[in-house]
């Protein structure tokens, strides 16, 4: 009975206006998956190890001038002048620098290559959630004498271009700089202490010689108990390193900032608000494709008005007459799901090549991202189209033709 009843509704039916939506809509939902599946495999990418993408931070000093130091200002940050930060509306959060308040040296060897170096050094600590290191070895256990240590990139670049070069000595990779311990002498509070440095990775963000936030803690109590120096630098999470207020406030403050991190944030802001803007493309050109579906089956139904009515006073049910225009509609959507779906497999195949050239330690995900996304919009789409196919036969029932 049900192909008696579709093969008398399907007359008036537009291949055009159909194929129409089916590209549209397929063109639509292509975009939406594809943006989405591309924004999941490259997150990696800009949130994993010291990329510059995974927050927008700003590296905040005092200004230093001579007129300054004659006049005795200070270049240490206050504590009401760090909570005044904090309030700032541009502001998510606020770290500060933690000096070391002792004495360090540190010596590293390797007598096979001939390589022995030593110097006098610092320390500077920051909360952990600043650091743009993996933080699997970033930790400090008093009940041994090793220390993990972060070295700025840009130090290890002035060895191999700058002093290895000059000297013919063989340059060193970031693995094997790894498994290289240096010596580190710590003197303070009449005590002497050697400890080992191990070096767990290396920093884009952090201009510094970085251990860890308890180690810091630990050690200026240890070897200078009671000393409290003020932070002159900050670290600060910022919401959009676009806003005009974040240099205003700056020049108001006589603050200045490290590197080119307002530059960096703008890159991070423009390259999601081009993901977002994308991503509403394809929702646009997915709204109006399902508009034109709904066009073409109201139009359709609107042809077929007199033979429904027929069916309805008949005995059919609303749910029967309409149940040949719903599986109509969720056949489409469906097509247009597996299509997609398949679409963005085919294409992801491809930048994923070259994702992995650029980047061989990534490591990327699946395709559930995007069947996930595709099934909610199926989902979405196929119950509004059934509701508003109801409510239309429904007033179609009652008499009410629009």
């Amino acid at each position: 009975m049900n192909r008696l009843v579709w093969k008398l509704l399907r007359q008036h039916i537009s291949i055009g206006q159909l194929t129409g939506f089916f590209l549209a809509n397929l063109f639509g939902m292509m975009i939406v998956l594809l943006s989405v599946q591309f924004y999941r495999d490259v997150l990696p990418v800009f949130t994993q190890g010291d990329s510059f993408m995974k927050k927008d931070y700003i590296i905040a000093t005092k200004k230093i001038s001579a007129l300054g130091n004659f006049a005795g200002k200070s270049s240490h940050f206050s504590k009401e002048e760090i909570k005044e930060l904090e309030t700032q509306p541009f502001t998510k959060s606020v770290g500060a620098f933690t000096p070391s308040l002792f004495k360090v040296s540190a010596g590293l060897g390797m007598q096979e290559a001939g390589i022995h170096l030593s110097t006098e050094m610092f320390f500077e600590s920051v909360p952990d959630e600043y650091v743009d290191v993996s933080l699997d070895k970033w930790h400090f256990d008093e009940n041994t004498t090793v220390i993990p240590i972060i070295i700025p990139r840009n130090y290890l670049n002035l060895y191999n271009f700058g002093f290895a070069q000059s000297r013919s000595l063989p340059k060193l990779s970031e693995g094997l700089m790894s498994l290289i311990q240096m010596d580190i002498m710590m003197r303070g509070n009449g005590r002497i202490e050697q400890y080992k440095g191990n070096i767990v990775g290396f920093s884009n963000r952090l201009n510094t010689i970085l251990v860890p936030q308890s180690f810091m803690n630990w050690a200026n109590q240890a070897f200078a108990p009671g000393e409290e120096a003020p932070p002159s630098r900050l670290i600060i999470e910022v919401k959009n390193p676009t806003d005009a207020a974040i240099a205003q406030y700056f020049q108001k403050k006589n603050y200045d900032t490290e590197g080119d991190n307002l530059d960096a944030g703008k890159t991070t802001y423009f390259l999601r608000l081009i993901t977002g803007i994308v991503i509403g493309v394809g929702l646009f050109i997915s709204i109006l494709s399902f508009y034109i579906l709904m066009l073409s089956i109201f139009l359709l139904l609107q042809k077929n008005s007199t033979k429904l009515e027929n069916l309805l006073l008949i005995g059919y049910s609303p749910n029967r007459v309409a149940l040949p225009y719903n599986m109509l509609t969720v056949s489409l959507n469906i097509l247009i799901l597996l299509l997609s779906v398949g679409g963005v497999a085919w294409l992801r195949f491809y930048y994923i090549e070259a994702i992995r050239t650029l980047f061989p330690q990534l490591e990327t995900g699946s395709l559930l991202p995007c069947f996930i996304t595709g099934c909610i919009l199926f989902i979405a789409v196929s119950l509004l189209n059934i509701t508003m196919i109801q409510k239309k036969i429904i007033n179609i029932w009652g008499g009410k033709i629009n």
